[in-house]
């Protein structure tokens, strides 16, 4: 296991991003201008480089990485933030990006978990 966090806490505005395919992620230390737009969790360790081929669950779904966008690995260990794209991109957008592919958004549920595996 890479990374496994648990869901602490859901911006205002987080849920909007998911009409874009997308959600923020943030430790739930964030300052508050960033947490209204995040989904908040647990500060934890990342233990591996998250690569193409890992598998995301988030709250139960999973999702495979296909893009992993150069600043992702420094943010995700620093700070516990990326941005999830859900449309399979193999090409990253931005330097903070993770692209996953699986089926659908996923439903985010405070005290459920975020793993990479």
């Amino acid at each position: 296991m890479k990374y496994n966090v648990k869901i602490t806490g859901v911006g205002d505005i987080a849920l909007d991003f998911l009409t874009e395919n997308m959600l923020i992620i943030f430790n739930d230390n964030a300052p508050a201008e960033l947490a209204e737009l995040s989904v908040l969790h647990e500060i934890g360790d990342l233990a591996e480089d998250v690569q193409v081929g890992d598998l995301v669950d988030i709250c139960g779904k999973e999702y495979m990485v296909t893009a992993v966008g150069d600043e992702v690995n420094h943010t995700l260990a620093k700070m516990g933030h990326c941005s999830l794209k859900f449309d399979g991109s193999d090409t990253p957008q931005l330097p903070g990006t993770l692209h996953l592919q699986g089926e659908g958004n996923p439903e985010i549920i405070i005290g459920k978990h975020i793993t990479i595996i």
